[in-house]
């Protein structure tokens, strides 16, 4: 189960899993359990802003929180996702 980092942002460790590397770059946001369920899902785009697919627990204020974390790291979050996967950013067409 990679992390994008080892620190939480906003309460919530950001991940990804390693079968969910099919789809394009996208962050789950999970406070202890890092597993797809119950977790929040931010698919990513080559801007960095993001489109929350799942809110999960997340409150209005923890997503904005972390979309602007990863507004401000996401050049980064995609180096670690690709490492595990080929596939872009949301939206991009290949």
């Amino acid at each position: 189960m990679p992390k994008y980092y080892e620190f939480k942002v906003a309460g919530y460790y950001l991940y990804f899993t390693s079968h969910c590397v099919i789809e394009c770059m996208h962050v789950h946001a999970s406070d202890r359990k890092l597993t797809e369920a119950g977790s929040a899902k931010f698919f990513v785009e080559n801007t960095g802003e993001s489109v929350l697919k799942n809110r999960g627990i997340l409150t209005d204020k923890e997503i904005r929180i972390i979309q602007r974390f990863i507004k401000q790291n996401y050049q980064e979050m995609y180096l670690k996702w690709a490492e595990y996967s080929s596939e872009g950013f949301y939206n991009e067409f290949k």
